[in-house]
């Protein structure tokens, strides 16, 4: 286990980094931030030389690969680190010197056990990228298919466990401070983070997740997700199918290809919504990076590493919140989350509903070029602080890849509209999930569910209370753990048997 000096130690060599960029500036200036957090700044920038304008992206960049993956973990939380902060850091680049490819041949060769010979006819040994965790070199295999293979960077993976076990204390330290920074909760970030990078270090869960989202977007005929060579992938490799075609940062190239931009923005939204909302599991890195336009006016996406899961109660919620905002019913996004408990109950559904209506109303109806992110950003988190809101991670990855996604799609075609683009989808949606018939089946399912657990409630009942003179009956299922009811246990039973007669009795009237 890691002393806390050690901790202190590398905090301190990080923060030295930071001081150097300004980037502990905002730190040291908020109010919000724990007077021994505000002395351990200004110890770390202790004779160094303070730049006008923080540069927060040079500044993780300079301290490693696991802040530069931390530092855009941190982009998607501009209230915790400020929107300026969070603006900068959206810069952080993955590029880094590649590995000698004599290291990268010998980590093929150990994770996949044989030669590279009998695994690729060829392999360029000069990496087509070389990001913070991995490199990317063009291959062929030797069935003749050109692939891309993904490989780890020697040693990343002990890099980052020494960072996090940094980042965890901290975190800790800083959350028992309470007061705001307590709100924000730090320990969730960082136990964020972990979840990332712990998916981004075993190839073998990027490459599944490729798998699921190509298979969920089979509907979408426009998006295209490559298809996964299992057998030459494992957890420091992954093979995968080549994408040639250009990469949505060349804006020149794809109109000197003939790209119908505006169709390719369309394909974007579309695809992220049915991601986001249809199937609870989305691509949270869709920068412009890591998509391509191919020749046939498709667009494609690489780097399946973050990844970002919602529940559907969450979809339904997202859904109704987003169709709200677009249609101007706060009323009902604000009962949404009441009913979703992100609003403390001891406040006023109206407030919060007119703090919305002030937060949306201002850009509805506008073009994204005319909208100022910032300014809505700002309304929203003043609303988060208002009405005591805790922090949704999985909401706040989601939100990230919307502004994230928002920001490609403007660059395709600055005069796209992202709430009249994504109101037809919304609405069909919303009308599949939220109408009678989706109602009742899920009514029938909630109560067929409830209907086979009778049979085993009825053993149980039997086991605890046999009637006098009954030979024992057999035991209940073992895997399932048994709490002994106490002298209110037949009461509580009793309970149980109305409620589920309750249920059958009302789906039997609901089906009539």
């Amino acid at each position: 286990m890691t002393s806390p000096v050690v901790h202190v130690w590398r905090l301190l060599k990080w923060g030295r980094v930071l001081a150097r960029h300004g980037a502990l500036r905002g730190i040291e200036r908020d109010p919000n931030t724990p007077l021994p957090v505000k002395r351990l700044a200004r110890l770390a920038r202790f004779g160094a030389r303070i730049p006008t304008v923080p540069t927060y992206a040079e500044a993780f960049q300079d301290i490693g690969p696991a802040a530069i993956k931390f530092g855009q973990a941190l982009a998607t939380r501009p209230d915790v680190v400020g929107e300026q902060a969070a603006k900068d850091l959206t810069r952080l680049q993955d590029s880094l010197p590649p590995a000698p490819f004599e290291k990268i041949r010998t980590l093929i060769e150990e994770s996949l056990e044989r030669p590279i010979g009998d695994i690729f006819r060829e392999i360029d040994p000069v990496p087509v990228g070389a990001a913070s965790i991995a490199q990317v070199h063009r291959a062929v295999t030797t069935e003749g298919r050109l692939v891309a293979v993904k490989v780890l960077r020697p040693n990343i993976e002990e890099d980052f466990a020494r960072a996090l076990d940094t980042y965890e204390w901290a975190a800790a330290q800083v959350e028992q401070m309470g007061g705001e920074v307590a709100r924000l909760r730090p320990r969730l970030v960082v136990a964020t983070f972990r979840q990332w990078t712990n998916r981004e270090l075993d190839l073998r869960q990027e490459a599944a997740s490729a798998s699921e989202l190509r298979q969920n977007l089979e509907a979408e005929s426009g998006f295209f997700v490559p298809d996964i060579d299992w057998t030459r992938t494992s957890r420091r490799v992954l093979t995968l199918e080549w994408i040639d075609g250009i990469k949505l940062t060349d804006r020149d190239a794809l109109v000197a290809a003939g790209h119908d931009l505006k169709a390719l923005a369309a394909i974007l939204v579309r695809a992220f919504l049915r991601q986001s909302v249809v199937d609870g599991f989305f691509h949270a890195d869709l920068h412009q990076g890591n998509l391509f336009a191919l020749p046939d006016g498709r667009l494609a996406a690489i780097d399946f590493g973050i990844m970002g899961r919602i529940d559907r109660q969450a979809r339904i919620w997202l859904a109704e919140i987003l169709y709200g905002l677009i249609t101007g019913n706060y009323r009902r996004v604000a009962e949404i989350h009441f009913e979703a408990q992100y609003v403390p109950p001891h406040h006023n559904m109206e407030e919060f509903a007119t703090a919305l209506r002030a937060a949306g109303e201002p850009i509805r109806g506008l073009p994204v070029k005319d909208i100022s992110v910032g300014q809505m950003l700002d309304s929203l988190f003043k609303i988060t602080r208002d009405f005591d809101m805790p922090t949704q991670p999985h909401l706040l990855l989601l939100q990230k890849t919307m502004v994230m996604e928002e920001g490609v799609a403007t660059a395709l075609d600055p005069d796209i509209n992202m709430w009249e683009t994504a109101e037809p989808f919304l609405r069909e949606w919303v009308r599949g999930e939220l109408g009678p018939e989706a109602r009742l089946a899920d009514e029938i399912v909630k109560g067929v569910r409830l209907l086979r657990k009778l049979p085993d409630l009825v053993r149980r009942i039997d086991y605890y209370y046999p009637p006098p003179g009954a030979a024992p009956p057999v035991p209940p299922l073992p895997e399932i753990a048994i709490v002994r009811p106490h002298r209110y246990g037949w009461a509580a039973l009793t309970s149980l048997l109305s409620a589920a007669a309750g249920a059958a009795i009302a789906l039997a009237f609901t089906m009539t």
